[in-house]
């Protein structure tokens, strides 16, 4: 028998330990290794379509620079950002809130950040966006189903991805008692059933009213078909008949669910004129109206209201203040109730915002502004562009305020906007500013929480009272973006001026007001800037 020396034998051992820990090592990094190409490939798939998605709005601001303009449009130095008129993807252009229902529950979540509106990526599509069904697209105008959106959890992840590059945060939707100068408030009084809104999932609709302005909430409503928050003016005994049409649009129309789900009510009234009882926001709605009896704001003169008895000015101001402010989304539309939408303009809004990065990151602050105009009274309100330009070329349709004031809502290549032929998408016109023949330009735009509020002091009765936060703006060196392809129409009937002594007497104080105190004012909070005038 042969023996191998000891030292020999525990070489050999060493030997194969060696090469059998080599080959399990070899064997470890081969396993690993085609793990990390096979997650390699899946997150260079993902990466190439993210960056795909990324360029095509980067091409399209290039391409706006370099002066191209629509398909149908003559090249013009008006135009500045073309949206893509056509992707397989594109969700169609039926204006529907995404994510409303009946049975939604609100969803509170206030720990993220305030805005930065030159924050976005075009990736992105606000508010959970997408392709809406075929019956959806035929309701285009009278819409008035408010089924949710299914959203998938990618479709999840996608929202809060968009959320965290907004940096905007979710305003409270509570009810409140507060004091705003000489007035009350009950803001959030009737709140929308829709629940806390998401700050980037919508544009608001901000406007505000007496009761006997409320017929006009429905046809609005039906245009606009998202958020609105509206401001009643209730002093005296005019606070139970605003309760009850309120209650009546809620629960007597075919289209009070559409009220029911979009629309939230505030009251204020002066601290002099207090209404004798004021039910709590939890029991106001515990008891109906009679729906066999009228509308209450129908056939109301207006010496029946207690305004009109106690000689009281009409606070406007306060109104669209008061409704701007309890919005809970970033953008609004600060607007007036006798003002209807194209139908589709948010849904449209909100994809041109979410197209377009290199856009959001001007420097310049800027609103989006629609132009106004006014239609026969027997005529039915446009549905779209070609249809406008049709009763603009038969004289049906005028632009808005021509035979009151025309300086006053004269929009800066309105001309070539009229001209133009429509096309699918929203985008922008053309960039003016509030000066030369514009100066006393009273835009109605979609902006953000942060423009100057409107002067509380100023009354409807007393006339210019968006001059002054006008002036304001052009002082900031605010860009007005005209949008194209959407627009606001009068409630159909044409204005002419009429001679109303008791208004030109508000008016002429209402202009000494201003002059000798609030632009002074005007002058030391935001400065001067040449062009610029109230």
């Amino acid at each position: 028998m042969r023996f191998e020396p000891l030292g020999q034998k525990m070489f050999t051992r060493r030997n194969w330990l060696l090469r059998c820990s080599i080959l399990i090592n070899i064997a470890v990094i081969l396993y690993i290794c085609s793990h990390v190409m096979i997650g390699g490939n899946n997150n260079f798939t993902a990466g190439s379509q993210f960056f795909i998605a990324e360029q095509q709005p980067q091409q399209v601001n290039v391409m706006a620079k370099d002066g191209l303009v629509k398909n149908d449009q003559q090249p013009s130095s008006s135009s500045y950002l073309q949206a893509p008129t056509s992707s397989p993807s594109a969700p169609s252009d039926a204006g529907g809130f995404p994510g409303a229902t009946d049975t939604q529950q609100p969803i509170k979540d206030s720990d993220t950040p305030e805005m930065d509106p030159n924050i976005g990526d075009p990736a992105l599509v606000i508010g959970n966006i997408g392709q809406n069904s075929a019956s959806e697209t035929q309701n285009f105008v009278n819409n008035t189903n408010t089924d949710g959106y299914i959203v998938t959890g990618d479709e999840k992840d996608f929202d809060e991805r968009l959320r965290s590059l907004l940096k905007c945060y979710d305003r409270p939707f509570e009810p409140e008692i507060l004091q705003r100068g000489d007035f009350w408030v009950l803001s959030n009084y009737i709140r929308a059933d829709h629940g806390v809104l998401k700050c980037h999932e919508a544009v608001t609709y901000t406007t505000h009213s007496d009761y006997t302005f409320l017929d006009n909430l429905v046809p609005l409503l039906e245009r606009w078909n998202a958020p609105i928050s509206i401001a009643m003016h209730a002093p005296g005994t005019d606070f139970q008949p605003t309760l009850d049409s309120i209650k009546y649009l809620r629960g007597c129309l075919p289209e009070s669910n559409l009220v029911r789900m979009f629309v939230t009510f505030h009251i204020f009234f002066s601290t002099k004129h207090i209404p004798k009882t004021v039910p709590k926001h939890y029991a106001v709605l515990k008891t109906g109206y009679n729906c066999s009896l009228p509308a209450p704001y129908v056939n109301v003169s207006l010496g029946h209201l207690y305004k009109t008895q106690k000689k009281l000015l009409y606070p406007v101001n306060v109104g669209r203040n008061i409704a701007r402010d309890a919005a809970t989304t970033h953008f609004i539309l600060a607007s007036d109730i006798e003002l209807y939408p194209s139908p589709g303009l948010m849904k449209k809004f909100l994809e041109m915002i979410a197209r377009n990065e290199a856009y959001l990151h001007r420097t310049a602050p800027r609103v989006f502004p629609l132009s106004i105009f006014e239609v026969e009274g027997s005529a039915p309100v446009p549905r779209d562009k070609t249809e406008l330009q049709e009763f603009l070329r038969t004289g049906k349709a005028i632009p808005f305020h021509k035979r009151v004031c025309a300086s006053c809502h004269g929009v800066p290549k309105s001309k070539e906007w009229m001209a133009a032929n429509e096309t699918d998408d929203l985008c922008v016109f053309h960039i003016g500013k509030r000066t030369g023949y514009f100066v006393h330009w009273e835009p109605i735009y979609i902006g953000t929480h942060a423009e100057p509020h409107y002067d509380e002091r100023l009354s409807w009765e007393g006339k210019s009272d968006k001059m002054t936060q006008g002036y304001a703006l052009c002082v900031l060196d605010y860009e007005f973006h005209i949008l194209d392809n959407a627009f606001l129409v009068h409630k159909p009937g044409i204005k002419v001026l009429k001679k109303d002594n008791r208004r030109a007497m508000l008016a002429s104080k209402t202009n000494q007001l201003i002059r000798k105190i609030i632009y002074p004012e005007l002058k030391i909070m935001y400065g001067t800037r040449k062009g610029c005038a109230v």
